[in-house]
């Protein structure tokens, strides 16, 4: 069974009124349709938000190598010239591009 027009405006309605994976969970039982399925009819329609993920902080989560060029871009070098430093933990990298970031260290 493919989706109706009327099936469509009134999953289009929910779920911009509620973004939300409930809504999207609502709309697969009330139709019989698999999540995904629902997922990809909205996000064909325009309106489906991915998640967007967090880590357990709540911050967006940034890669080693991220981290890496932007404490190259503070020290002013290219990011090969740091090789091997996106193998050290996060939270080391993170600590130093803090640091980096303090603005009394900005006249080093």
């Amino acid at each position: 069974m493919s989706y109706t027009k009327e099936m469509t405006k009134e999953m289009v309605e929910a779920y911009n009124e509620t973004p939300t994976r409930e809504t999207v969970d609502m709309l697969s039982e009330k139709y019989s349709k698999s999540v995904k399925s629902i997922i990809g009819k909205l996000s064909r329609e325009g309106v489906y938000r991915r998640e967007v993920y967090t880590t357990k902080t709540g911050d967006k989560p940034v890669t080693k190598q991220e981290l890496v060029a932007e404490i190259a871009g503070l020290l002013d070098v290219e990011d090969w010239q740091l090789t091997g430093l996106e193998k050290s933990p996060k939270q080391a990298l993170k600590t130093i591009k803090d640091a980096l970031n303090d603005e009394d260290l900005a006249g080093l």
